[in-house]
């Protein structure tokens, strides 16, 4: 995933722009930098790996060095960015939010523009690089952004630092948030509302979908109106999203209340404490325990001295590890209690086995699984959510070849899809089997629709049931 923020003043904007960015740290984990330009020394740019330290670590030289009156910058789990370009429309920083499915088919039409990319580790392009060569092929930043919306196949947001203002622009059909604040001397664009709410600014307004503006000290000024249509993430609720955060005027901690009354609503065990796991399944717990009636308990701790953000290794045995390290049981609360555990998802479904052995070994009776959305059956083809999750990596979709005998067709899962039939029952029923829960009921996509409250139609639902 990633996220970014921009800022805007007639005064030096660093001291925002640094914590701005900072508070987007749940939203990458491995490469992050900024950009400002001032309007007498011009730009200047850092990049740094924050793999192994946080944000605020890492940029603190930056945030004392840096010096402008205009600024952009992101924290990504994938391309080293903001970057600098030199073009015919003069210098400019650029940052990207998204994920580009055609990367190589558009850059292989432009390369026979004798342009050329570098190639990152492992042979890709930085799609930040290649959204500022499609912007490139065009005689001006309209022009171009509006090139990027027709040919890209996926979802991208962007940032533009120029020396005139910071353009902002939301995705074709705004499956990622832009939010705007305004304070006495300047605005900000921000992926998360509530970043810039302890920095002085108040809300201005939302991007609607595929909306781009430009920010100067003085104003916002529209320069491709919204669309129509929209299909926002449902995933920003149920797990990307910071507790304070809100989209489209939703608030994240809110509607995972709603999940977790939904969750209770439908069922009919008894445990003896209801629990989350850290940290985005805890707001899901508390709505259904506060629905229930039955009391919430943290029968295991986060440690978050020397880990403090949510940096994993590539190999999977490793991540397993550090994420059973992570927790701490408190034996008390577990020895001989039925717990109702909820979780934000089940993706491969490793780390909840994991969890779920290690209550079974502190003494745990019962343990009983909610995840807070349905089976996930698609990888996400306009985020980088999955991005190192193959569609077989799903233990939905291993479950399904175990049961059919054949690789999973889209016929095939629409079969699963539906959590009133039988062949879903027999899927879930696997699943618990194979992850040694006492029992597992998922999260309905109607009840997930309706605990977010906005309309159907404009709610992105595709790795839930393949629909675009």
């Amino acid at each position: 995933m990633g996220g970014f923020f921009g800022a805007v003043s007639k005064e030096d904007c660093v001291f925002d722009l640094f914590f701005g960015v900072d508070y987007h740290s749940h939203l990458g984990t491995r490469r992050a930098g900024m950009a400002v330009y001032d309007s007498e020394s011009g730009f200047d740019k850092a990049i740094h790996n924050i793999e192994n330290a946080p944000f605020r670590t890492k940029f603190t030289k930056e945030s004392n060095s840096m010096h402008g009156q205009m600024g952009i910058g992101c924290i990504s789990d994938f391309e080293a960015q903001p970057i600098l370009i030199r073009s015919h429309h003069g210098t400019y920083a650029i940052s990207t939010v998204g994920k580009i499915n055609n990367i190589d088919e558009i850059a292989d039409e432009i390369i026979k523009t004798n342009t050329h990319f570098f190639e990152m580790h492992g042979g890709g392009i930085n799609q930040t690089e290649l959204v500022a060569a499609i912007i490139n092929q065009k005689e001006n930043f309209i022009e171009g952004i509006r090139y990027v919306q027709e040919i890209v196949d996926g979802s991208i947001s962007i940032l533009i630092l120029t020396p005139k203002g910071v353009y902002a622009v939301r995705d074709k059909l705004g499956r990622t948030p832009i939010s705007i604040g305004q304070k006495e001397d300047g605005y900000c664009a921000s992926f998360e509302s509530f970043a810039y709410l302890n920095l002085g600014y108040k809300e201005y307004k939302e991007l609607g979908p595929g909306e781009a503006v430009v920010l100067t000290p003085d104003g916002v000024k529209t320069l491709i109106p919204a669309g129509d249509k929209m299909r926002i993430c449902t995933f920003l609720w149920i797990y990307y999203g910071y507790p304070s955060a809100s989209y489209e005027g939703i608030s994240v901690e809110k509607m995972r209340y709603n999940c977790g009354k939904a969750l209770a609503k439908r069922d009919n065990v008894k445990p003896d404490i209801v629990a989350g796991v850290p940290d985005s399944g805890i707001a899901h717990a508390i709505g259904y325990s506060n629905e229930a009636g039955i009391p919430y308990s943290r029968p295991f701790i986060k440690y978050t001295p020397t880990w403090p953000r949510s940096f994993m290794p590539t190999n999977q045995t490793k991540r397993n590890l550090i994420a059973k390290m992570k927790l701490i049981p408190i034996h008390d609360l577990i020895e001989g209690k039925s717990l109702l555990l909820i979780d934000d998802s089940i993706v491969r479904g490793t780390q909840l086995r994991e969890t779920t052995e290690y209550l079974f070994e502190s003494g745990a009776k019962e343990v009983h699984i909610r995840p807070a959305c349905p089976p996930l059956f698609y990888g996400c083809k306009y985020l980088n959510f999955s991005r190192s999750t193959s569609e077989m990596d799903l233990i939905t979709r291993r479950v399904i070849k175990k049961l059919e005998g054949v690789e999973p067709t889209d016929e095939i899962i629409k079969e699963y899809v539906d959590p009133d039939g039988e062949k879903y029952a027999a899927m879930i029923e696997e699943i618990r089997k194979e992850l040694h829960f006492t029992t597992l009921r998922y999260h309905r996509l109607d009840d997930m629709i309706a605990s977010v409250g906005i309309d159907s139609d404009k709610l992105c639902t595709y790795c839930w049931d393949g629909k675009e």
